[in-house]
């Protein structure tokens, strides 16, 4: 299978300038910086120790924010190599005030461009965030006797039995792990009959929170938002917009006021969204990173910025978390809840299924099946209140104490690697 897999990651190769010309014109690559996934390097390594963490996307990255703010301030550790595959998770990235950081584009994972970035940036040691994978990666990485582990590692049932399918190069693969931290009680059982032999469930990473980002606060927003009925749809994907847009219309029929916000998982698709909202006769704000004039007639307010959801959660008390009405597996709705926001999901929340359970026990999150059920849970939520803050204290807690154990867990590694 790894020879299978070898032709096909070749193959990827060889089609990368089309696939990535493709992905320029749909916005979805840096024109600057997309040579760092042929490896040609837009930083210099320099000298001294360096540790690497990959995580694929925005939702990877975010989680190990707090882990990165606890390691720059490690005195053994001389540089912080990330890498990601998104564009958006490296505008995530770029607003990281911290000095050791330095991030580049994950290289397509053949024999040679593996080599060549491990040969480059010659790390001491690797983690690997939820559940990234790179067969020519581990290997080479295996070669070089550079450890390999895996944090706040999520295997879902879908997942698990994907590479069920595969069990030799799944054993060959997951036995490269050093030391697996799992996000969860279930992924910490496939990690292990996948072939991980080191696993801990010290819980998911995504309830601690960093403790140096600051939310905007704008006072034409504050001004405009108070005088309005809002919800927030956060993390939306293709056709959630729209769903959306359709539960606005009726719901402007009882409340004159409403305002819809809308935060893309992508926002590369504002414009697409744009233009099918606009079908709609709805009015629409874009908002960027600098305000202009809201129009008070204003309908749909769509933010055409990365990293601003927690501005926009402070003026919420209802949040629909997107992902969900489609079959992607959810988005992570704990940032929400921090705010005090009741969420609302739809049927598809795999991804973060212990998660939403324990919103669901603490009476915070609510699914919804179809439009009529999402209508009557927002006239619902527009007359309760916000979540306790006995609940956000409880989300605080927990979140430190993983954060506690999951650095001690990996200091511990680093002490020993370097």
């Amino acid at each position: 299978m790894l020879f299978v897999y070898r032709i096909f990651i070749n193959i990827v190769f060889i089609l990368s300038p089309l696939i990535i010309i493709f992905r320029l014109l749909r916005k979805k690559e840096d024109i600057k910086r997309f040579r760092e996934k042929l490896c040609f390097f837009s930083k210099k390594r320099g000298s001294g120790k360096i540790i690497w963490f990959h995580g694929a996307s925005v939702g990877e990255i975010k989680s190990i924010i707090p882990i990165l703010e606890k390691l720059e301030k490690n005195k053994i550790i001389d540089k912080i190599l990330i890498t990601s595959n998104t564009l958006s998770s490296s505008k995530i990235i770029q607003q990281i005030n911290l000095k050791k950081i330095v991030h580049q584009f994950f290289p397509i994972d053949t024999n040679f461009l593996s080599n060549k970035f491990i040969n480059y940036w010659k790390p001491s040691c690797v983690f690997f965030v939820d559940s990234e994978v790179w067969p020519n990666t581990f290997i080479n990485l295996e070669k070089k006797q550079i450890p390999i582990n895996l944090i706040n590692g999520r295997i879902t049932k879908k997942t698990f039995s994907n590479w069920s399918k595969f069990p030799n190069l799944a054993k060959n693969l997951f036995s490269k792990f050093n030391l697996c931290l799992s996000s969860s009680t279930e992924s910490k059982k496939f990690l292990v009959k996948l072939g991980a032999k080191k696993v801990k469930f010290l819980g998911n990473l995504k309830f601690s929170e960093t403790q140096n980002e600051n939310f905007e606060k704008n006072e034409i927003l504050n001004k405009y938002f108070n005088s309005k009925k809002i919800w927030c749809a956060s993390s939306t994907h293709h056709n959630e917009e729209i769903f959306c847009g359709k539960i606005h219309i009726e719901l402007k029929k009882k409340y004159k006021d409403l305002i819809t916000i809308i935060i893309p998982r992508h926002i590369e698709r504002v414009s697409s969204i744009v233009s099918e909202l606009s079908k709609y006769d709805l009015k629409i704000h874009i908002y960027r990173n600098k305000e202009k004039k809201i129009h008070p007639d204003t309908d749909i307010f769509i933010v055409d910025a990365y990293g601003k959801t927690k501005t926009f959660y402070n003026y919420c008390k209802i949040v629909f978390l997107g992902g969900s009405l489609i079959k992607h597996g959810g988005q992570n709705p704990l940032e929400a809840a921090r705010f005090g926001c009741n969420i609302l999901h739809g049927p598809n929340v795999s991804n973060f299924n212990e998660i939403y359970k324990f919103l669901k026990k603490n009476n915070v999150s609510k699914k919804v099946i179809n439009f009529h059920s999402m209508l009557s849970n927002l006239n619902k939520l527009f007359s309760k209140k916000n979540n306790t803050k006995k609940l956000q204290k409880k989300l605080t807690s927990i979140g430190k104490n993983i954060l506690k154990n999951t650095y001690q867990e990996i200091n511990i590694l680093i002490k020993n690697e370097i």
